[in-house]
């Protein structure tokens, strides 16, 4: 019997009720959590299609399948791609968006009219995307599903899996019902499921974390594990998270615990702690923490970072610069997000470029 976590509650919810016929599946984007998470339900044997806009992914994926290495190795899978759907292609149950977050709007437009009239777009990107879906689809068929892992694509068709968790899934109106269940089965070959009536405290505490990770990675250049042995790092991440905190508090947003265990309430700097020369009990241990996350996600690397790499938009206007804009319709000082904002547009643009010094920079640029 399987068991998925309910918030802080683990309960058995036993196998759900067979469906009439097999769930129809569409995963669109074939990059790092894409390629993972369809190289699992390939392997499920699930009725799964792979959309992939990138001519040489798809090819590569024919030709060899999907391989998965690093943490829980998979290995190779058998499975297909395609770079586009017939016009005559039956409805899917769900569609898992798995492309960045400047890529989803246009992504779910695409493919709208092959989503079945009870079926639901699945958001995993990082961000407040499900916002945006829920204007293209309608609120009832967009749900959220919070990635806790992180895999980068390393060559057409092969994948590193760079940290081990699992999902948070939840509907924007808070409902717990049997479609959230049936999916949250079927992701279980993944990692652990956990299902929440308040998606967006979740979503807003995963921004916070990935305000200061993703984005201080994109800046840094380096893994997680590097970065986060530095106590300037550490400084600049508790400030961008805290900014992060008070636009949550602003728009009365009830935070969730990232993974369970992270609250974004308590590690939040306070007024002392901000203008504190020396570490108090307190900050010591919210250094000490952001030590062990980057010890647990020591291999984790900057999907922004990845696709500055590859010559794609940054997904930073989603992540530092939503917190920066919705700051500003609040009249909540926002600086170390507008900072790393315009650090990271900087580097995409051409003009700088990821390294330890440019964070030292950028941290010295935010003490005055």
């Amino acid at each position: 019997m399987a068991v998925i976590s309910y918030g802080t509650m683990s309960e058995p919810v036993g196998a759900p009720s067979p469906p009439a016929a097999p769930l129809r599946l569409l995963v669109v984007g074939g990059g790092g959590i894409g390629g993972v998470v369809a190289a699992h339900l390939f392997r499920l044997g699930a009725n799964v299609t792979l959309l992939t806009r990138n001519e040489l992914t798809a090819d590569a994926i024919n030709q060899g399948g999907l391989v998965v290495r690093g943490d829980g190795p998979l290995g190779r899978v058998t499975a297909s791609a395609t770079t586009s759907l017939p016009s005559d292609t039956a409805p899917f149950d769900f569609i898992i968006l798995a492309t960045q977050p400047p890529e989803v709007e246009s992504a779910a437009r695409a493919v709208v009219r092959h989503l079945a009239e009870n079926g639901a777009f699945v958001c995993l990107q990082n961000g407040l995307c499900e916002l945006r879906l829920a204007d293209i689809a309608g609120g009832s068929r967009v749900l959220g599903a919070i990635v806790a892992w992180g895999a980068t694509m390393v060559e057409p068709g092969v994948y590193d899996r760079t940290a081990a968790g699992g999902f948070m899934l939840g509907w924007l109106d808070g409902a717990i019902d049997e479609r959230l269940t049936r999916l949250g089965h079927l992701l279980e070959a993944i990692g652990p499921v956990t299902l929440t009536n308040n998606l967006l405290g979740a979503r807003w505490s995963k921004l916070a974390l990935n305000c200061a990770v993703s984005s201080l990675g994109t800046v840094g250049g380096e893994r997680l594990g590097p970065l986060l042995k530095h106590r300037f790092i550490r400084r600049l991440a508790l400030e961008l998270m805290s900014e992060v905190v008070a636009v949550a508090r602003a728009e009365s947003v009830v935070l969730e615990k990232v993974s369970g265990t992270i609250d974004l309430e308590w590690i939040a700097l306070t007024a002392e702690e901000k203008s504190a020369k020396l570490g108090s009990p307190a900050l010591l241990a919210k250094h000490a923490l952001l030590l062990a996350v980057g010890t647990r996600y020591r291999r984790l690397r900057s999907s922004m970072l990845h696709a500055i790499e590859r010559g794609a938009t940054p997904s930073v206007d989603f992540l530092n610069g939503e917190v920066v804009c919705r700051g500003e319709s609040h009249g909540v000082a926002t600086p170390v997000n507008a900072a790393i904002r315009d650090a990271i547009w900087t580097i995409a643009n051409g003009g700088a470029k990821p390294s330890l010094a440019a964070l030292q920079a950028l941290y010295l640029k935010t003490r005055s």
